[in-house]
């Protein structure tokens, strides 16, 4: 008799949040101007510039906490996240690592297989980086971005399903939607999921190798992912290959997924 396996799925949601300034300056996070027009000395990372917290980032974020019954933090506070990558000036993430806003909460949920919660392990500010532009001639760097404020809510591996992801992915737009805290439009990239997938065998207790999918611009897209990604690493271990914990891009036009970069220790 065939094996019967089961998929483990966490998410990290980002979600950009509906403040008119960003995180640490004053420059507009309007959506959609020229290129580099909405940066300044502090979001580009320029030497000597301060950061300055935006007191309405602190405030959506808690209310984000408690509408998803999670115990917001009374003392948080900011890290840096180094990393060297053309869309980050700074070459670090201002974010919260060892003492985020908020922690232990949960979402409830109902899908085809009825009602659960999911629960919540962390949630933190911090701030977005740029974008770049792929062309022929080489890659371009558009900074607005950079700067604007960010909360990544992060899961446990409570999810088995796309229908389950996508039921709380829901709840949790609407949620943040009737606060006011975002518009929560994936096509805009003000909310934004990544993936961790993996599988084992049906009944089994100890997690597989797991893999991170990015790139995920719409439900759909995150339910054709997570059905390609549970395949792909079906066929591995049938195979009696091994799965590569690893960060995978998906590119939705093709339905396929492609290495990105391996995970570090």
């Amino acid at each position: 008799m065939a094996k019967q396996y089961e998929t483990v799925i966490g998410l990290e949601v980002h979600i950009e949040l509906a403040t008119k300034t960003k995180i640490f300056c004053g420059c507009s996070t309007e959506f959609g101007g020229a290129p580099n027009t909405h940066t300044c000395p502090v979001c580009t990372g320029m030497p000597g510039s301060l950061p300055v917290l935006n007191k309405q980032v602190v405030e959506y974020a808690m209310a984000i906490g408690l509408a998803t019954n999670c115990k917001i933090t009374q003392v948080c506070k900011f890290d840096r996240k180094n990393y060297f990558y053309p869309d980050n000036p700074q070459n670090y993430q201002i974010s919260q690592l060892y003492l985020p806003i908020a922690r232990d909460g949960y979402v409830e949920i109902e899908s085809g297989s009825g009602k659960k919660k999911v629960r919540i392990h962390e949630m933190h500010m911090e701030e977005d980086a740029g974008k770049l532009v792929h062309d022929a001639g080489g890659t371009l760097c558009d900074y607005n971005r950079c700067g604007v404020p960010l909360i990544e809510i992060v899961s446990e591996p409570d999810m088995r399903s796309a229908d389950e992801v996508i039921a709380y992915l829901e709840r949790l737009r609407l949620l943040v939607q009737y606060l006011g805290a975002s518009d929560c439009k994936l096509q805009e990239g003000s909310m934004r999921a990544d993936v961790n997938l993996s599988v084992r065998e049906a009944g089994s207790t100890t997690f597989g190798t797991r893999t991170e999918m990015k790139n995920l611009n719409s439900f759909k897209a995150i339910a054709r992912a997570i059905e390609n990604e549970k395949n792909r690493q079906i066929d591995l271990i049938e195979a009696g290959e091994k799965v590569i914990q690893e960060t995978r891009r998906w590119d939705d036009t093709k339905e396929y997924s492609y290495a990105m970069r391996s995970k570090e220790d």
